[in-house]
Order: C-alpha cells, then sequence, then structure tokens
C-alpha cells in the first residue's frame, strides 16, 4: 500500500488496530490526536489501569501493538482552525478512517458529508460498537460488551447455565475487528481502483462477534434453542478430539477428525499398540459406543507423563494436535519464530520492542513494521511543513491550541 494515505481520527484499539494494519501493509497512516489528552489508551499505564506493561518492559504495549508504524498530529478538531487543518489532510488523503459516533462525527463535521466536501473520492471508513442503524446507533462500545457479551461469543464459551462466563483477554474483539475493517478498506480501495467510484465502509463489534461464532448463531435457530454448554468430556463422540491432561497439570489438543486414519499412530506414539486389539475400539463405531472408556484410557494415558514426554512422542505423526501454550510461551514458538509472527523494532527511546506482527504476508517475507508508534502529537510539525505552512502560520497554530 506504499502511495496510500490514511487519515485516522479514532483512539483505544478497534479502529486503530486497523491503521496498524495499514501501516504493516505500507500505508502512511496518520494519526490525529488531541492536543492536550492525545488516544486515552495512552493513560491507562501511567494511571496503573495495566500494571507492569511498562518499567520492565520499557514499553507501552498497549499503544504501540495498535499504533506502531504511523505518524502522530496534534490537532483540535473542535477548533475551527484545527478542523481546516484536518480537512487539508484529507484533500491528501485516500481514506478517512474514524471510531466517533455519529452524533459526534455530525458535531465535529466529520462526517461522510463534510469529509467528501473537501475530498469526493475519499473512502470513509468507520468502525463501530452496533452498527450505523437502529436505536444502538449513537451507543458507545468496547469490545468486551458488543463483541464478547453481546453477540453471544462469551455465551458459547461458558461451561454451562448459571456459570460465569470466562473473561474476555484484553482488545479480544478489537483487534480481530481491526483485520477486518483493513480487510474492507483494501477492497474499497480495489473497487475505486477498478471503477472509479468510491466507498464507505462500516464495520461493528457485534457482528464482527457475530461471525466469529456464527455456527452457533444459525445452529441455535435451528434448533430453536440455545445451543448446550460444558457437557461431560467423556461422552465425546470422537475421543480422538478434545483436550486431555498431561502429569504436570499442562493440557494438549488432538483433533484427529479421520479417527480411523490415525488410530493405529496413535497408538503407537504413546506405546500403548495393545489398543489396536481391543474390540471397544477397532473402529470409529465403536469408539464411539464406548467412548467414555476411550476417553478414560487416553485421560490415564496422557496423565502418565508432562506435557514434553508427549511433545515428543506426537511430533512425528500425523494426526493435528497442539500444546495447550501461553502467551508467554507462543512468544517463542518454533513456528512464531520461523515466520517472523514476532517483530523487535528499537521504540521511541531507544529501547527494543517486540511487537506481533499483522497475520498476512505478501511475496512469502515476513511482515515488517516500518516504526514505532508515535509520541503523542510527535510528528505536528513536520506534517503542518508537508501542508505548505510556513513556521510563522504555525506558531499562531500552537498559541491557539489547534495544534500541539
Amino acid at each position: 500500500m506504499e502511495g496510500v494515505r490514511v487519515v485516522e481520527l479514532a483512539s483505544w484499539t478497534f479502529v486503530p488496530a486497523a491503521g496498524a494494519v495499514l501501516a504493516d501493509w505500507g500505508a502512511d497512516v496518520i494519526k490525529v490526536e488531541h492536543p492536550e489528552t492525545g488516544d486515552p489508551q495512552r493513560g491507562l499505564v501511567t494511571m496503573g489501569i495495566i500494571p507492569g506493561t511498562k518499567g520492565a518492559a520499557g514499553f507501552n504495549c498497549l499503544m504501540e501493538q495498535p499504533n506502531r508504524g504511523k505518524r502522530s498530529i496534534g490537532l483540535d478538531v473542535a477548533n475551527p482552525e484545527g478542523l481546516e487543518l484536518l480537512y487539508k489532510l484529507v484533500e491528501t488523503a485516500d481514506v478517512f478512517l474514524t471510531n466517533l459516533l455519529p452524533d459526534s462525527c455530525a458535531r465535529l463535521k466529520v462526517d461522510v458529508e463534510s469529509i467528501r466536501a473537501r475530498n469526493p473520492k475519499i473512502i470513509y471508513a468507520r468502525g463501530h460498537g452496533q452498527g450505523i442503524r437502529g436505536e444502538d446507533a449513537n451507543r458507545g462500545a468496547y469490545d468486551a460488551a458488543a463483541y464478547f457479551a453481546r453477540s453471544g461469543v462469551a455465551d458459547a464459551l461458558s461451561a454451562g447455565p448459571g456459570v460465569f462466563p470466562p473473561t474476555q483477554r484484553p482488545a479480544f474483539g478489537d483487534v480481530m475487528g481491526g483485520l477486518t475493517i483493513a480487510g474492507g478498506i483494501s477492497a474499497a480501495l480495489f473497487k475505486r481502483e477498478r471503477t472509479g467510484e468510491t466507498s464507505i465502509v462500516d464495520i461493528s463489534l457485534l457482528h464482527v462477534g457475530m461471525w466469529n461464532v456464527s455456527f452457533d448463531v444459525l445452529l441455535s435457530q435451528a434448533l430453536g434453542m440455545p445451543l448446550p454448554k460444558g457437557g461431560d468430556r467423556t461422552q465425546s463422540p470422537n475421543p480422538l478430539t478434545g483436550v486431555y491432561k498431561t502429569a504436570d497439570d499442562r493440557f494438549l489438543t488432538l483433533v484427529f477428525l479421520q479417527a480411523d486414519r490415525h488410530w493405529p499412530e496413535l497408538c503407537e506414539a504413546i506405546e500403548r499398540p495393545d489398543l489396536l486389539d481391543d474390540a471397544r475400539f477397532k473402529d470409529a463405531p465403536s469408539r464411539f459406543e464406548n467412548r467414555q472408556a476411550c476417553v478414560l484410557e487416553l485421560d490415564a494415558v496422557f496423565g502418565s507423563q508432562p506435557l514434553e514426554h508427549w511433545k515428543k512422542r506426537l511430533a512425528g505423526i500425523e494426526g493435528v494436535w497442539a500444546p495447550v501454550q501461553t502467551t508467554y510461551e507462543v512468544f517463542e514458538d518454533p513456528a512464531a519464530v520461523a515466520n517472523g509472527y514476532i517483530a523487535t523494532i528499537d521504540g521511541n527511546d531507544g529501547t527494543p520492542t517486540p511487537l506481533v506482527t499483522s497475520p498476512v504476508q505478501f511475496d512469502e517475507a515476513p511482515t515488517t513494521i516500518a516504526s514505532p508508534a508515535p509520541d503523542h502529537g510527535q510528528h505536528t510539525e513536520e506534517l503542518l511543513l508537508e501542508l505548505g505552512l510556513d513556521w510563522d502560520q504555525i506558531i499562531p497554530l500552537k498559541e491557539s491550541g489547534a495544534v500541539l
């Protein structure tokens, strides 16, 4: 996307994550922040809400991950002079990206009509909580609410009726939503390239969540009731798919969907060839009929040795399996390392900054990250000079508070 310019008027993670992906792909992404407050996500670390993410690590991962590769300009778009500067940026851009609510966009004059008045060919991309229509169109949202709770994701992952659903991990829905926005913008740019027609791109956290559990949504409608939760794992129709506990209280996941094909190699790997001669487990119908006994047998086997033992024993088999890794361990996962899924760059203060790269690679090359997340308003003067302003014009703007 070299040569594509994105003006991003957004905060937190959902929509800025889209800007980070586009920046990874080569776009020039300009992050517009209020001169005084900046992106409120900058304050989560200093406020102590997320302890330990700076200090020893030396960088603010909550800002770095969704904002790397961008340039930051401090503009007060509520100030007429600041708004005019935003419009000047828009005139140079291919995409305008925002997560402001519709009524805020209209009040600040950054709605579709106002932006298109200055650049009729710009792609206007919006990230929402619940979509642009309906009574909740102007209702704010975070992913824990719109994506995780409201969409059915939390309930689908819960253990059963009356049991607390799992707590959503940080930005779990935001990063998926951001990737979706980046894909939508790419399609809109392709359409404009082919037809000359521009687009409005809309993505909501609610919709992304529903997409993630779309099978659950449709199956529950077919059954006319919510899908059953939890249940007895020993009643799995295929004992060769599921999670097993090891001697050191770790877990591994088997996904042998072609059970008869992989049963012999599994029995060999776990050093239980006798199970091949057991009439209860001779084929898929037999293992289904005796599924509880089969699961308990495998429980005993996998529970007899630690995870590292089973990783070595299962390493050469054709069937699909994986250890249940911690997020600390995945940092050094051999596949993640070999494919460049983690990139380390120098932060603005020179501190090595490791980041997860966006999950699309082109031409078999690892995704690169051009630069760390910008400091608040780091590129204000640079961008104003690019717009053709001189210092005699910039200084009064700073004095009025229109720019940082």
